[in-house]
This record gives structure tokens, sequence and C-alpha cells, in this order.
């Protein structure tokens, strides 16, 4: 793949996920290459949607899981110089994004859930996962999303104290749900929310005290949509640049 042709997209839009095809005849090869990649997206979280997608397929990977596996390996050709830049930032506040893909598996139906949490100006957490449960609503998606980057924004937090760090302020979610905005601020259970009632708890505790602030987004603005579904290649550039993965200069 040394000499491939580089891409602008790890993951094509229009090609869905299936495990029904042809199996793959060298699945440890397919294995290893995801195992390597998991590590690139330590510091490339613009991988993190479409390595998550292949390492759901590690048991029985098929022909067209290679194919997208090679996909990748000609996004990255394109890419080699860059990553996650870290910069000096005038505030230490804490903001995060959350997203869902409601039902976006077509095979068990489950939700793909996405955060971005920032320190100041600076990507320091995100996640791309499965949902472990098929959701009922999108709500529901959106609210268990939610549940997950309160509490990774928690860790961050407690983990800033320790150090002497945190500026004592509320942290900032954002999420594109206007259901979900509402419910962590509305005390009442209604009838079709009744099934999230843990995850409701667990943010509402976080609002009620004052840790946290939840606030809608537009979905264009949302960063951790690239975290949850494949994106055409403007929305893809757009959203890699603004988590600061960008190109940096050769080393001298």
């Amino acid at each position: 793949m040394t000499e491939c042709k580089p891409l602008s997209i790890p993951a094509a839009v229009t090609q869905a996920v299936s495990p029904t095809q042809k199996s793959f005849d060298n699945p440890t090869q397919y294995r290893r290459i995801v195992g390597a990649l998991q590590y690139l997206t330590i510091t490339w979280p613009d991988l993190s949607y479409v390595v998550n997608q292949l390492c759901q397929f590690m048991h029985s990977p098929t022909v067209d899981h290679w194919g997208l596996l090679k996909r990748v390996l000609r996004y990255i050709k394109g890419t080699l110089t860059y990553g996650l830049r870290l910069t000096v930032s005038t505030s230490s506040a804490i903001h995060a994004f959350s997203d869902s893909d409601w039902a976006g598996c077509p095979v068990d139906r489950k939700s793909t859930s996405g955060y971005a949490v920032f320190l100041g100006a600076n990507l320091i957490s995100w996640l791309s996962r499965k949902q472990r449960t098929v959701d009922r609503s999108s709500t529901e998606a959106e609210y268990k999303a939610l549940a997950d980057v309160s509490a990774e924004v928690t860790w961050v937090v407690s983990l800033l104290r320790e150090l002497g760090l945190h500026n004592g302020g509320p942290s900032t979610l954002w999420c594109d749900n206007l259901g979900t905005t509402y419910l962590c601020a509305n005390p009442v259970f209604h009838a079709r929310t009744k099934h999230v009632e843990i995850d409701y708890h667990f943010v509402r505790d976080k609002v009620a005290s004052g840790e946290m602030t939840v606030n809608f987004v537009s979905t264009k603005d949302q960063l951790a949509d690239i975290f949850t579904k494949p994106l055409p290649g403007p929305r893809f550039t757009t959203l890699r640049d603004k988590l600061n993965v960008v190109m940096h200069p050769p080393c001298a």
C-alpha cells in the first residue's frame, strides 16, 4: 500500500458495513492491521469512527471489510503529515460535544455514540463507540451519549482538581437534540422517556448541582458528528480542522 493512491476521507458515505458478504480468506492479517490502527486513534481522532467500525468485525471479516480497511490505509497515505495540534490556550474552561447516530447500524440497529472534550481550545478526549442496547427513540440515543460524555467530563474535572488546575466553573455540554436538552432541565418524566431513567438521573444530578450545563448546538456546528457516521469530504474536512487535526510542517 506504500504506492497506493491517497483518499481524502477514510469511510465511504454510500457503502454500508455488513457481515453478510463473502468471508475474507486471511482474517489474521485483517485483525493485525486493525489492531495496529487502534494505536493511531490515540493521536488521530479523525480515524476513531472508521476504526471502531472495523473492530466490530474482527471475529469474521469479509471481503468488503478488507476493502474498507484498505480504504483507511489510502486515507492514511494522504494524511501522513497530519496530527493533533496542542497549543497554549488562554482559557481553561471545559466544554464537550456529544452526538449519536440513532439506529445507524444496519445489522442490529444499535446507535453509535461519539463525543469530543475540549480543555480551552485543545481537544483532550474523544470517543466513538456503538451503544450496548437498541434505542427506542433518538432522544434515548442522544441521552446515552450525553451520559457517556458527562462521566468523562466528571473524570477530567476530578483530575484537574487533583492537579490544582481546575477553574471551579461549570463544564458546558453541547447537544444537537432539543428534546434531550430540555429534559436536562425538566424534573418531570414523560411516558415516552421513562426508559432512559438511569441516564436521565445521572445527567440531571450533574446539571442540578451546577457542575455542568447542557446547551443546544445546531447539527451544522456539532463537532462530534465526525465520530458517529461517515461524512462527505467537505464536511469531514471542516470538522477535522475544528478538532485541531492539522498538517504539521516537515521537520528540519
